[in-house]
């Protein structure tokens, strides 16, 4: 099935208030068992006004109409850190760019490195949570999951001074009814390069590069040195077919 006609039958699943949708993947991940809580893996939350553009529409509007050039938006997301050398190097080539990321932070890495997080916070970055150790919500584990989430809100929340909205649950496993109990929003994503099984740092840029469209969430991991090399060739390449680097936030309300 073409990846437009995917995105729209998305669109049209789960929607909620003002201008979100929600849109859940309807297989379960393997190893869920029948009788377990009901988990969602939902894919990231869109903003549907991309779609309405007509086919072969450009990106740049003419000049005598008196109207900038509009560049198509992408997000760029990291898991699982921060690493204390890796995670450095990445916030180093993002901030030569002049690009916004979001990261997605374990409460137990958040903890030991809160200099990496007051800098994430300071030059822009969006920070979310990845639960405290990476723990995958299951039918025996939802009050252990919660609790994770409460307490890795509360490490951010002390090094940064701001309240965290966005969670992203490992492994993609989620239970809605979090949303309205924790005030948070799941963002997971529409492109996976899985860069955290591969160490061929091109190979990884061009799954990326291949498959991006305008408003997807890419997801990527600040643990590994592949990856960081990868997703700084990633921005370059994007920036130069006319995409701009956003927040996931920016993905979700703009």
């Amino acid at each position: 099935m073409r990846k437009e006609t995917v995105r729209r039958i998305r669109l049209l699943l789960f929607p909620v208030a003002a201008a979100l949708l929600f849109c859940a993947l309807s297989a379960v991940r393997k190893g869920q068992e029948r009788g377990e809580l009901p988990l969602l893996t939902a894919s990231a939350v869109l903003h549907a006004g991309a779609e309405g553009r007509p086919e072969g529409e450009g990106d740049v509007y003419g000049e005598s109409a008196g109207k900038k050039e509009e560049r198509r938006k992408v997000a760029l997301s990291f898991d699982d850190g921060p690493h204390p050398a890796y995670t450095e190097q990445l916030l180093d080539g993002l901030k030569k760019r002049g690009v916004k990321a979001t990261f997605f932070v374990t409460g137990e890495h958040a903890a030991l490195h809160p200099d990496i997080i007051r800098r994430m916070s300071e030059e822009g970055h969006l920070i979310g949570n990845h639960t405290y150790t990476h723990i995958q919500l299951n039918a025996s584990n939802r009050e252990q999951f919660k609790e994770e989430l409460i307490r890795t809100n509360e490490v951010i929340s002390e090094i940064t001074g701001d309240e965290v909205l966005y969670v992203r649950p490992p492994y993609g496993s989620w239970d809605k009814t979090l949303e309205e109990e924790l005030n948070m929003f799941p963002v997971l994503w529409t492109v996976d390069p899985l860069d955290w099984c591969s160490s061929n740092a091109s190979c990884i840029v061009r799954s990326v590069v291949e498959e991006v469209e305008e408003n997807d969430i890419i997801l990527m991991h600040d643990y590994y040195d592949t990856s960081v090399t990868a997703a700084l060739e990633i921005v370059d390449e994007l920036l130069a077919e006319g995409y701009t680097f956003v927040t996931v936030e920016e993905i979700l309300f703009d």
